[in-house]
């Protein structure tokens, strides 16, 4: 292959995107990544060894061919002395052409911001590296960070604070981690886990309990309900359909009325409203209907219109504090004291299932949108199980609403796939024959 004599040559090589590394002359390289994305480098022998070591110069967006060259020879300056030039530049020598932590990490986050689900996402990568790491290595020159670096900064929170830290350790890692594809690292990542922070720090499992969620006694479960049904609000009718439904509070309080189709009484959940990124069907129940049936009076049913929205602004979703408030008014409280959460009453519904029915765990895992443990397993279970679902929801329908009797949910006459948006069909109870 040609060795590149231009910065016409190389930009003819970048804009084509092939990952390679192509020769410049001299020692520089020019590594391309992807479409535009491409760095230039220097390889050397370390002086003494047979050793090859790779020493980044800088991107090729922001150096031309001939500064990379003078790089290069700034560093054969150092190789004549005697001094290994990524030794030189850790040692706190100028080192212009490689950014900082903070650079490469706030280039990682404007990046990867539009792939994740959530806002917070980004606003929890920018507080927690803000708060922690910038103070420390947020200046320092990404290929000089050391494990020393990493404990000064996750070691004073480990114990206090430690899923936070552990956080903090993750995401220092994947900017550590980026540093060295773009070429601006070389070895081991300092922030490693495995093999490595874990022989100087304790466990997390040894430092913190695991909490779970205040969760209410599945036998009280039936007791609460007419209270909510009692209170004409959006909260109390939201959190009814989230006990009925064992859904996630986000689920609930996005769900709207495109997502239900009335005639085959199913919920369908999209991918990108769901934590593990993976449609999910539930099947109502008779209980689940009659809250919807209530949602309904006086409103329009637009397949984006919300079913639960802000008593504020129609087209914003009922918040999360709400479901809060509402359950701290109501001053019910677990076995500990501890007063209920609305994530809670999902454990309440696996609670019962599983010590009450005999409905099969794969089916209440299902339900709950759980992946099985086991991956054997899991590889064969690709089915929804939806049939089998419906019985199981209508059951608990049945136990937390008593008043209801039989079970509901007709889901035989056409596919649970057949959405087509809301339904005209009117909200009837639908009982078993």
């Amino acid at each position: 292959m040609a060795v590149i004599t231009t910065m016409i040559q190389a930009t003819a090589l970048v804009r084509k995107g092939s990952a390679a590394r192509h020769a410049a002359g001299r020692s520089v390289f020019l590594k391309i990544s992807g479409p535009d994305t491409a760095r230039w480098s220097f390889i050397y022998k370390v002086p003494g060894t047979r050793k090859t070591r790779e020493f980044g110069l800088g991107s090729f967006r922001e150096l031309s061919l001939a500064i990379a060259r003078r790089e290069a020879d700034k560093a054969r300056e150092l190789l004549r002395a005697g001094r290994d030039p990524i030794d030189a530049r850790r040692a706190g020598l100028p080192t212009p052409s490689v950014p900082t932590f903070m650079e490469v990490a706030e280039q990682h986050i404007e990046a990867m911001a539009p792939a994740w689900k959530h806002p917070k996402h980004e606003q929890q990568w920018r507080s927690t590296l803000a708060s922690y790491a910038y103070p420390v290595i947020g200046a320092k020159p990404v290929d000089a960070i050391t494990t020393d670096d990493i404990l000064a900064i996750v070691g004073p929170v480990w114990n206090s604070k430690n899923e936070t830290a552990s956080r903090l350790r993750g995401r220092i890692e994947i900017v550590l981690d980026v540093a060295k594809t773009g070429g601006w690292r070389n070895g081991e990542n300092p922030a490693r886990w495995r093999g490595h922070l874990a022989i100087l720090l304790p466990a997390c499992s040894r430092v913190v309990r695991s909490e779970h969620y205040a969760a209410m006694q599945w036998q009280r479960v039936p007791e609460i309900m007419p209270v909510l049904a009692a209170q004409k609000t959006v909260a109390a009718r939201a959190l009814r359909f989230l006990v009925l439904t064992a859904a996630r509070s986000g689920e609930v309080r996005g769900a709207c009325w495109g997502e239900v189709n009335l005639d085959q009484a199913v919920w369908t959940i999209p991918a990108e409203r769901m934590k593990g990124g993976r449609e999910h069907c539930i099947p109502l129940s008779d209980a689940a209907l009659d809250v919807l049936r209530e949602a309904t009076a006086g409103r329009t049913m637009l397949p984006e219109s919300l079913i639960f929205p802000s008593p504020v602004h129609e087209r914003t979703p009922l918040s999360d504090t709400s479901l809060t408030i509402l359950l701290r008014r109501q001053a019910w409280t677990d076995n500990d004291g501890r007063t209920i959460t609305a994530h809670g009453f999902r454990s309440s519904f696996r609670d019962w299932a599983g010590e009450s029915t005999h409905h099969p765990r794969e089916v209440i895992e299902h339900a709950l949108a759980h992946g099985l443990p086991n991956k054997a397993e899991a590889a064969y279970a690709r089915g929804t199980l939806l049939q089998k679902r419906a019985a199981l929801m209508a059951d608990w329908g049945a136990f937390c609403c008593p008043t209801h009797g039989g079970r509901a949910v007709p889901l035989s006459r056409s596919s649970p796939n057949d959405r087509g948006g809301p339904q005209k069909t009117s909200l009837r109870r639908r009982t078993a024959r």
